[in-house]
């Protein structure tokens, strides 16, 4: 797998030695709390482990590692889509808390969306947050991706009903 970098920010491949650090960073109910539910949580090693067979053996989610100044952060991810949906991929990404709010996040997605557009020729790239997770949705707005409409009452997480807010970039965007 391809190594993306603007300097500061570094997406590599997953491997065995990020386990013990994926699992403290994704071990957060401030991490979990706006991902889907098969982010597990609590997360514990044994899920780091499953996840990066998950994703080493996969053809249709390419799975990055986040690297801030050489030390493990997070992860991001597109999932590609198929059929008609063949030029289109969903990205995913999660970032540990002690890593907000220093840019990281907006220099990851920008490196994930332009290899997607450039190396994988995708068309559009989209993604689904949770109404309340607005950090994601002013990274997202900071990456230059247009909201395109609210799912009304699309989400079930925690035992309430949420919106869904999609959000989309295009290759001539």
């Amino acid at each position: 797998m391809t190594q993306l970098s603007d300097g500061e920010v570094t997406l590599r491949p997953l491997n065995t030695g990020d386990i013990p650090r994926l699992a403290v960073l994704a071990n957060n109910e401030n991490i979990s709390v706006n991902l889907r539910d098969a982010f597990p949580n609590p997360y514990t090693e044994e899920d780091a482990k499953a996840f990066i067979r998950k994703v080493t053996d996969s053809s249709t989610m390419l799975v990055f590692a986040i690297e801030f100044k050489g030390e493990y952060t997070g992860n991001i991810s597109l999932l590609l889509g198929s059929d008609v949906y063949r030029k289109s991929a969903e990205i995913g990404y999660f970032l540990g808390e002690p890593f907000w709010n220093k840019g990281i996040m907006t220099k990851a997605i920008n490196l994930i969306t332009k290899y997607g557009f450039e190396q994988l020729h995708l068309i559009r790239i989209h993604c689904g947050v949770f109404e309340y997770n607005l950090a994601s949705q002013r990274v997202l707005d900071k990456c230059r991706y247009q909201k395109e409409g609210v799912s009304r009452k699309a989400i079930v997480k925690k035992g309430k009903i949420w919106n869904e807010i999609r959000y989309a970039k295009t290759r001539s965007d």
